[in-house]
């Protein structure tokens, strides 16, 4: 490395250690949410944390200048919201029947479903280099699911956890599409009051059936869950604003090291050999993949779900 190059990571760090920190605020967040489903099922964390984070975002959505977006890009925050509580009823029910470095490592292989969804949808072309990256993170998973069916204690419940994690993957590919629409058309306070409004009508439909008042010896964690996601969340924010993509998409997978330190903490989770080869598989698919899009190299932790 020339002493330029060291001069503007130097100048990087900064950034790099504040997407390190958030991204262990927002593992630490999915620890949380994973107590709460335990506890009060994954319907109603989500619901509750849904009513927190629309609260805040009103407030933010509320304070200066704003103007009501025009309808085509209303439809398409509606739709993104609609997405984002099907990834993350999926993710948090896969997450409670699931070791949470498992359930992160799985979830990584999102951008890799994105690029060829990317193919279909926008036409994207597909380089050698980044096919061979997603097949090698594609591999990586079906190390960590072997390994998983080699457990002779594997239980349904492991089963249809894997399964939840992977269906959330793919929906979150297909919000990585929505998400670069978006952000193109709309400001990150706009996109995050619409997504919770939006992801609270949504579970709001089956309210009558399914909610249950928030036991208040929960309150506390929801309100924690609700400020680590959001305060994660505009950390990232600040450091993709100060540094480049480069430097902080790698940092972004620290976070299966973080889940096997708090799942360890929290529910004395272990992590296997499988688990952990598996996972270094698909982080190197994605960082192959992050070479040539990186706008679509981003794991399922920078979503806020």
């Amino acid at each position: 490395m020339t002493g330029k190059d060291t001069s503007v990571a130097g100048s990087q760090l900064p950034a790099i250690l504040a997407c390190c920190f958030a991204i262990l605020l927002l593992t630490t967040m999915d620890a949380v949410m994973k107590g709460l489903v335990l506890a009060i099922g994954v319907y109603n964390t989500m619901l509750w944390r849904s009513i927190f984070a629309t609260a805040v975002g009103s407030v933010w959505w509320g304070v200066g200048k704003r103007a009501w977006p025009q309808r085509s890009i209303l439809m398409l925050h509606i739709r993104r919201g609609v997405v984002i509580a099907v990834v993350t009823l999926f993710f948090f029910w896969g997450l409670g029947r699931l070791p949470i470095a498992e359930a992160i490592a799985i979830s990584f292989i999102a951008p890799l479903i994105a690029l060829y969804m990317a193919a279909v949808l926008l036409g994207e072309k597909i380089g050698r280099s980044a096919i061979w990256g997603s097949l090698v993170g594609m591999a990586g998973v079906v190390v960590i699911v072997a390994g998983k069916f080699g457990e002779a204690e594997l239980s349904e419940e492991a089963v249809l956890g894997i399964g939840a994690i992977l269906i959330s993957a793919v929906f979150y590919a297909y919000n990585l599409i929505l998400q670069r629409r978006q952000a193109q058309v709309a400001g990150p306070r706009e996109i995050a009051f619409f997504q919770n409004l939006t992801l609270l009508a949504t579970l709001a439909v089956a309210a009558p059936w399914l909610a249950i008042m928030l036991p208040v010896e929960n309150i506390t964690d929801v309100t924690i869950a609700t400020a680590m996601n959001l305060t994660g969340m505009i950390i990232l924010t600040w450091a993709f604003a100060r540094a480049e993509a480069q430097y902080l998409i790698p940092m972004e997978y620290t976070g299966f090291v973080w889940a096997i330190l708090v799942g360890w903490v929290f529910f004395d989770e272990s992590v296997g050999w499988t688990t952990i080869v598996g996972a270094v598989m698909i982080i190197a698919g994605c960082l192959v993949v992050a070479l040539t899009k990186p706008k679509l190299a981003e794991p399922i932790e920078v979503a806020a779900v």
